[in-house]
């Protein structure tokens, strides 16, 4: 095996999720792979094209040549038209046409893991030009991957994999955004501490510390006293962290303790996915 030991994890966490979205949508009519996903504005079709689209690009395949409509009304900064390239090309396309594309991906993006033999602090091309390390992208894409597998589930009434190699991915990749949703976004007090208990498949109690100059630290001591606890199941989480679901649509899901003018500025600005 040449993949390096950092980076297998996210391979496996990836192969999970990818194989998982294959069974999901090989049995599909044609008319469910227009079915509404979470995902704002995407359909089935769409997110199946947007993990074909984006493993095509990790393989180093040109980015297609297309003109995006101009009514699109989900697409609003340039990281979404990015994005939505890979999608809009393949809106026409038919179930046998999908279903192929990603299976042969899938073997290619395989075949690439195998040989793999890069350091993980190599650089490679991110969206619009960016640069980033291959652990980087290898774990995003792991993030990625999973969150648009449970978009399909939620779409398709397939529940499953909450707790996955991808899922654990998910939970690290969020915990790892909390201290900016905390300090930055809602401007928490200096010298506060914010609680969040989650439960379910995956379960962590995390401690968001905001010090003197503003800055916030993920810790796993509980605090005493908080300034704000939040509770709820991991499900909802990932839906209220990934934008897939508003704060208001699931207020009977979250239990809130403390400053409620604090954790409605949390709870506004949780989304941490472009």
């Amino acid at each position: 095996m040449s993949l390096h030991p950092t980076l297998q994890p996210y391979a496996d966490a990836w192969t999970h999720s990818v194989e998982a979205i294959s069974e999901l949508v090989q049995p599909l009519v044609e008319g469910e792979w227009n079915r509404r996903t979470p995902c704002p504005g995407w359909s089935v079709r769409d997110v199946v094209s947007h993990v074909i689209g984006l493993d095509c690009e990790a393989l180093g395949d040109p980015r297609p040549i297309h003109t995006l409509p101009r009514d699109l009304f989900h697409v609003t900064n340039d990281h979404q038209r990015y994005t939505e390239m890979q999608v809009d090309v393949r809106r026409h396309h038919t179930a046998p046409e999908m279903t192929s594309e990603l299976e042969y991906t899938i073997i290619r993006r395989n075949r690439q893991l195998r040989n793999e033999s890069r350091d993980p602090g190599t650089k490679v091309r991110g969206p619009l030009g960016t640069e980033l390390t291959l652990e980087e992208a290898m774990r995003y894409r792991a993030f990625d991957i999973w969150v648009h597998e449970q978009d399909l589930r939620a779409a398709l009434g397939r529940p499953g994999n909450l707790d996955s190699p991808g899922a654990h991915v998910a939970r690290d990749y969020l915990l790892g955004e909390l201290p900016r949703v905390v300090a930055e976004r809602a401007d928490a007090p200096r010298s506060s501490a914010i609680v969040f208990d989650v439960h379910g498949p995956v379960e962590f109690l995390r401690t968001i510390r905001v010090d003197i100059q503003g800055r916030g630290t993920l810790e796993t001591a509980p605090a005493l006293g908080p300034a704000a606890a939040l509770t709820m199941d991991w499900e909802t989480y990932v839906r209220l962290a990934c934008g897939r679901v508003s704060p208001e649509a699931v207020a009977d899901r979250v239990k809130t303790e403390g400053d409620p003018d604090l954790v409605a500025a949390i709870l506004r600005d949780f989304t941490v996915t472009q």
